[in-house]
C-alpha cells in the first residue's frame, strides 16, 4: 500500500477507534462479510455456468457426448497450467484448509485464496470435472474474512468469527438456506462461539442470501414438491436406508483415503495428472451422468422422472425392467466417489459437498425401487431426498448440518422425522468406521485438528516453537566444580543445567541451587535423570 493510501487508512482506523465501539464495528464487518461472500459464490455460479453454456452450445453439442472424453482432461491442464504459471501457489480443498488456518495459524489466511478458487473451480467444474462448487465457495469467502479482519487490526478471536461469517455466507448463498449456514459453520468448523456470536453469523448470512436472490433471482437448486408424507409404518424401511447411506457413506470415504493414496505414489505431476485425467475423461464417457455438478440427475429424480435422469446414457436401457434400472443407479452412485477423487487427484479444484447429494439421490432412489419391487410401496421422490441427508451426514460427519439443509433447500420440513432418523443412523454406523470425515482426516493423523475439547485446542493450538526454552548452557558429567562456574554458571542466567554426555546425548538436569560447595567434581547422584 502506498505511504499516502496508508496514512489515509490509518486515520481511519484511529476514528474508528475513537467513535465506534469493537461490537458495533463487529457487525458491520459481519454484514459486509456476508455480502462479499455471497458475491463469491455468484461470481463462482456464474462463470461456470459461462463455461458449461459455451462448451455444450452450437456446433459443439451435436458431438458432446464424444467430447465427454475430452473436456475434462482439457479442463485439468488448463488448472494445472494457471497454478503453475499464474498463481504458482498451492490451491487445496476449500474446507481442509480453512480448518488447518483456524487450528494452526490463528485464522491467517493468504490473500490468494479469495482468488484462486475463483478461477481454478469453474474451470474444473465448467469443463465436466466430478466435483461440486461448495468448497470453493468457502474457500473464497473465509480468506475473504480472515483478510479483513488482518486489515482492520482484528483479534484471532474476532477473526475466527468472521471466517465464520463468511463460509456461513458462502453456505447460505449457494444453497438460499440461511439457517442450515449457520449450523454447517457452526459444526463444521467447531468454533468457540457465545451466544452473543450468533447475531453476526445472522447477518452475514441474511446478507449473503439476499445478494443471492438479488444476482440470482428466486430459482433453487432442488426442485421438491412433498406428494405423500411419511407413514410411521414406514419407519423400518427408513431405518434400512439410514444404514445403506451409513455403509455408502464408508464406502465413499475409504474410497477418497485410497484413491488419494494412489496418485500421491506419483512423483512426476505429468505422469499423476496424465494418467488421472484419462481415468475422468474415460468414466464421464461411459457414464455421462457424472458429469460436472449433477444437479440434473438430482432434480429428475426428486420429481420422479427417472428416464430424464439416465437420459444421457448411450445405451438401450430398458425402463420397464426395474431391476436394470436400480443397476445403472448404483453403478452412478459407485462411480461417483471414484470420478470425484480422482477429479482432485489431477490437480482440479471443487468440493465434497455436492457429490454426497448426488451419491446419496441415486442411491435413495434405488433404495426405494428394490423396496417396491417385493410389494411394498413407499415414495420414491421421498428416498431420494432422505438419501441426500444420509449421505451428507455420514461422509461430513455432519448430521445437524444435513438435516436442516436438506430441510430448508426443499420444504421438506413434514419429513423432518425420518430425515432426522437417516441421519443418525447414517452418521453413527460411519463414524464407528471412519473416525474422521474426509475434511479432517489428515489433519487428525497429524494432531492438528480443532475439536469441541477446550482443553485438548489449547494444547493444539500452542505454538510449541515459541514455549520451548533454549538459553540453556550444557555441562559434562566429568567437569569440575570450577568448570562448571567458568563455562556454565558465569554465562548463564539460568540456575538449571542439561548434563549431556561425550556424544551429546542427554544425561539430565543440574539444579544449581543443589550443588554443595564442598563438592570438587560434579556426579551423577547430582544430576536429575528425567
Amino acid at each position: 500500500m502506498p505511504a499516502k493510501k496508508r496514512n489515509i487508512f490509518t486515520k481511519i482506523l484511529i476514528w474508528r477507534y475513537k467513535h465506534i465501539s469493537e461490537r458495533q464495528f463487529l457487525l458491520v464487518l459481519s454484514i459486509f462479510v456476508g455480502f462479499l461472500a455471497g458475491l463469491g459464490t455468484v461470481i463462482l455460479k456464474y462463470l461456470t455456468l459461462l463455461i458449461q453454456s459455451v462448451l455444450e452450445g452450437g456446433f459443439i453439442k451435436n458431438y458432446h457426448h464424444s467430447l465427454y472424453f475430452i473436456f475434462p482432461i482439457i479442463g485439468v491442464w488448463l488448472v494445472y497450467l494457471i497454478r503453475k504459471n499464474f498463481i504458482k501457489k498451492e490451491i487445496g480443498h476449500g474446507i481442509s484448509t480453512t480448518l488447518y488456518s483456524i487450528s494452526k495459524r490463528s485464522g491467517i489466511i493468504e490473500r490468494y485464496k479469495m482468488f484462486a478458487s475463483l478461477i481454478a473451480a469453474p474451470i474444473t467444474v465448467g469443463f465436466g470435472g466430478s466435483v461440486g462448487l461448495q468448497g470453493p465457495a468457502v474457500s473464497t469467502g473465509a480468506a475473504i474474512g480472515s483478510n479483513i479482519a488482518q486489515l482492520f487490526h482484528m483479534n484471532t478471536k474476532t477473526r475466527m468469527l468472521l471466517i465464520g461469517c463468511a463460509t456461513a455466507g458462502a453456505m447460505s448463498s449457494m444453497f438460499k438456506a440461511p439457517v442450515a449456514a449457520i449450523v454447517f459453520a457452526i459444526e463444521i468448523f467447531s468454533l468457540d462461539l457465545v451466544f452473543a456470536s450468533l447475531v453476526p453469523l445472522l447477518l452475514a448470512s441474511i446478507a449473503a442470501v439476499i445478494t443471492s436472490y438479488f444476482f440470482r433471482g428466486t430459482d433453487v437448486l432442488f426442485g421438491f414438491q412433498l406428494e405423500e408424507a411419511w407413514r410411521v409404518k414406514d419407519i423400518f424401511f427408513y431405518v434400512f436406508l439410514g444404514v445403506a447411506t451409513g455403509v455408502a457413506s464408508i464406502y465413499f470415504s475409504k474410497m477418497y483415503f485410497l484413491i488419494t493414496r494412489f496418485f500421491e505414489r506419483f512423483s512426476n505431476a505429468y505422469v499423476k495428472i496424465g494418467i488421472a485425467a484419462i481415468a475422468i475423461g474415460l468414466m464421464l464417457y461411459f457414464i455421462p451422468p457424472l458429469y460436472g455438478e449433477g444437479y440434473g440427475l438430482i432434480n429428475n429424480l426428486l420429481n420422479g422422472k427417472t428416464a430424464e435422469a439416465l437420459s444421457g446414457i448411450q445405451y438401450a436401457i430398458d425402463f420397464d425392467n426395474v431391476w436394470m434400472v436400480v443397476g445403472i443407479l448404483l453403478i452412478i452412485a459407485i462411480f461417483k466417489a471414484i470420478a470425484m477423487t480422482t477429479t482432485f487427484a489431477a490437480g482440479g479444484v471443487g468440493g465434497i459437498f455436492i457429490p454426497t447429494l448426488f451419491m446419496g439421490s441415486a442411491l435413495g432412489n434405488a433404495v426405494a425401487k428394490i423396496i417396491n419391487q417385493f410389494g411394498f410401496e413407499v415414495s420414491e421422490s421421498n428416498f431420494t431426498l432422505i438419501g441426500m441427508t444420509g449421505l451428507m451426514s455420514g461422509v461430513l460427519h455432519a448430521p445437524l448440518t444435513a438435516i436442516f439443509l436438506i430441510a430448508e433447500i426443499t420444504g421438506g420440513y413434514d419429513l423432518f422425522v425420518p430425515l432426522m432418523l437417516v441421519a443418525t443412523i447414517s452418521y453413527g454406523v460411519t463414524k464407528y468406521f471412519v473416525p474422521n470425515s474426509i475434511y479432517t482426516a489428515a489433519l487428525a493423523k497429524r494432531g492438528e485438528l480443532i475439536t469441541n475439547d477446550k482443553d485438548k485446542n489449547a494444547l493444539m493450538m500452542l505454538k510449541i516453537d515459541k514455549v520451548i526454552e533454549k538459553n540453556f548452557v550444557t555441562l559434562h558429567a566429568d567437569m569440575t566444580l570450577g568448570e562448571m562456574l567458568k563455562k556454565g554458571v558465569s554465562k548463564s542466567s539460568r540456575n538449571l543445567f542439561p548434563v549431556v554426555d561425550e556424544e551429546g546425548q542427554f544425561l539430565g538436569i543440574v539444579l544449581l541451587d543443589d550443588v554443595p560447595v564442598s563438592y570438587t567434581h560434579l556426579t551423577l547422584p547430582t544430576i536429575y535423570s528425567v
